[in-house]
């Protein structure tokens, strides 16, 4: 095959996979990030009244979640590794969905720990699963391409979700239940039928893809065996060793940092929103909150795909992740030492974009020099880790805006441990890649 045929191969078979696969697995991700999320939208719009929770109850509960999911994360991801993608991810989506819905008829603040922590349980594994289902299809230099249209969809759940939360809450009373309840029957229902899609939609890996030419099969095929024979030949890592590693672990800590800012906004947010009219003076109705809560998000959305975008141009460095992790850091205790609801909502759309630019270039990382059951174990374990963040981010933040009466002291903590993120990739940035950068490959390929 001459260098312009394999181009055009290449070109193809990218897009193929771009457009039939990372649509349909980001909105698998919609779905996942909006459930995981929705109790954001229930706490300040009915739900902390109707079960008596305190800020640290809610902040409990919102972080219970990530107890049960990181327990089952990492056999959840060998087990995907083993029985394959399109069984596993359904099975997971369905599991979740049908845990989701039972929210509806919590009623006391004991049953709400319960199924949060449940919900954690179904849901362990989607996220590395998701990560490492779309490495096994894209060599290494289309990666962070693909990898930012997937995380497209965290940013912009909120942008549709809280507007579409909102809606639902607004149904108050039909069928005899409160709008917090129908919001959660609501959000819960599409990721049963999602999941039984995925079973029937998915494949497990090229060389079983019909929707691919015999030559673009051949070509990917042929390109992911050659790095993961790169890989293996530097570092054949397996799934144990993946687990004591040096490098997994600064990468697990430094994800730490990024997860606690996300969290601590994504559920937050909302309670923040809500109490600008005892800070500011202004009231906002329900669909006014669940708008002005989307608002960070769009740019967001923006932001992760341009700087996804200059990183692919430029090959991902540490500083694609660090820089984002500084200005997060810094701007989001800022945000709440604004003088009106708008330059509090501007800051924190700052914090939006920071945090949503550094997460998919962050995972263009570990997949260099991981790979088989070892990337399954590592990938797995650095979600692991950062997921105690999805813990630690409400508990904490609820515990001290009980203990300080507002959310500035919590969100000076939320910086610090950005700081510390945006720190640790200087040592990442001092470490050479375990495998060749994407010019090499290229360049061997030719």
């Amino acid at each position: 095959m001459t260098q312009p045929e394999a181009s055009a191969v290449e070109r193809s078979a990218i897009s193929k996979v771009s457009w039939r696969l990372t649509p349909f697995i980001g909105l698998m991700f919609f779905i996942n990030f909006l459930d995981r999320t929705a109790v954001s939208f229930a706490g300040p719009n009915g739900m902390s009244r109707d079960l008596g929770l305190t800020a640290s109850q809610f902040g409990f509960a919102a972080g219970i979640f990530f107890l049960g999911y990181i327990l089952l994360e990492v056999p959840s991801n060998l087990a995907l590794h083993k029985f394959g993608a399109r069984r596993w991810l359904a099975r997971i989506m369905v599991t979740w969905g049908i845990v989701a819905l039972l929210f509806t008829w919590v009623s006391s603040v004991e049953g709400l720990y319960v199924l949060r922590f449940l919900l954690g349980v179904a849901e362990a594994g989607f996220f590395p699963g998701a990560i490492l289902y779309l490495s096994l299809w894209v060599p290494a230099r289309h990666r962070n391409k693909v990898l930012a249209l997937f995380y497209v969809a965290q940013p912009l759940t909120i942008v549709i979700g809280a507007p579409f939360a909102s809606l639902l809450i607004g149904a108050d009373g039909l069928m005899g239940l409160a709008g917090w309840r129908i919001m959660f029957f609501g959000v819960a229902v599409p990721a049963i039928l999602i999941g039984i899609v995925a079973w029937f939609y998915l494949v497990d890996r090229p060389a079983d893809a019909k929707w691919l030419t015999n030559a673009e099969r051949d070509w990917l095929t042929g390109e992911l065996a050659k790095e993961e024979k790169a890989k293996a030949g530097k570092h054949n890592i397996l799934a144990s060793g993946a687990l004591l590693n040096g490098r997994v672990w600064l990468l697990s800590f430094i994800y730490f940092g990024l997860i606690y800012g996300l969290y601590a906004l994504a559920f937050f947010l909302p309670t923040i929103i809500g109490g600008f009219e005892a800070q500011f003076g202004t009231k906002f109705d329900v669909m006014q909150k669940g708008l002005i809560t989307a608002i960070p998000y769009l740019p967001a959305a923006a932001a992760l795909l341009l700087w996804s975008r200059h990183a692919a141009k430029t090959g991902v460095k540490p500083w694609h992740v660090g820089l984002p992790a500084l200005v997060g850091a810094v701007s989001i205790p800022v945000a709440l030492f604004m003088n009106s609801p708008a330059a509090t909502v501007a800051v924190i759309t700052i914090t939006a974009c920071a945090i949503f630019s550094a997460l998919p270039n962050f995972w263009a990382i570990p997949a260099r020099f991981l790979s088989g059951a070892g990337a399954a174990a590592g990938i797995a374990l650095i979600n692991t880790v950062g997921n105690v963040a999805g813990f630690a981010a409400p508990f904490i933040t609820g515990a001290v805006k009980d203990a300080t009466g507002s959310f500035q002291v919590a969100m000076l903590v939320v910086g610090g441990f950005m700081m510390v993120s945006a720190v640790l990739t200087l040592v990442v940035a001092r470490q050479r890649d375990s495998v060749p950068d994407a010019a090499a490959v290229a360049a061997r390929s030719a």
